[in-house]
């Protein structure tokens, strides 16, 4: 593995999208996204009524990764989230996922949400450090695999510490 060269976090543009494109087929490729769904999510991303936040780590002129958030009232959405297999445990996607939960508490999101698919492990214990919990499971949700996805949930607070750096994100409880 080749570790990274101090990746550098900015938002994604839509010039972004072809090199965001060839990474996701690389990673995802039975399930991966299309063209117009990363138009569709950064149409959202900018001006005083953004409900999303993008973000790709570039290393020199490369991107090794991408994650985006999207936000409704106070619940927000880890919509995706990779890195580059030559990046896999080099605390790329902690970072990716720090920078989601900032993003979600500067939306004054209660809880963050997110679909991750059964099989992921890597990306489950992830998530479980910050702080997820598994609340459920979307049958056959990743298509045309018929992957299901383990649904997780963390919840946040005002007054609490965070796993993220942010002062108000804290571990789920789950009621009910």
């Amino acid at each position: 593995m080749t570790a990274p060269v101090n990746p550098v976090l900015r938002e994604m543009r839509w010039w972004d999208i072809d090199p965001v494109l060839e990474l996701e087929r690389d990673l995802f490729p039975e399930d991966a996204w299309s063209r117009g769904m990363f138009w569709s999510e950064l149409a959202h991303s900018r001006g005083p009524e953004a409900t999303r936040r993008y973000v790709v780590a570039e290393e020199g002129e490369r991107i090794v990764g991408y994650a985006g958030l999207a936000a409704a009232g106070e619940l927000a959405d880890v919509q995706t989230i990779a890195v580059a297999r030559n990046h896999w445990g080099t605390g790329l996607g902690a970072t990716l996922l720090t920078e989601l939960l900032r993003a979600a508490t500067a939306f004054e999101c209660a809880e963050v949400m997110l679909e991750c698919r059964i099989d992921n492990l890597r990306a489950q214990k992830l998530y479980e450090r910050f702080g997820f919990e598994a609340i459920g499971f979307r049958r056959g949700y990743y298509q045309p695999g018929n992957v299901d996805a383990l649904v997780m949930r963390l919840t946040t607070a005002p007054d609490s510490d965070s796993a993220a750096g942010s002062p108000s994100v804290r571990g789920t409880e789950i009621n009910g």
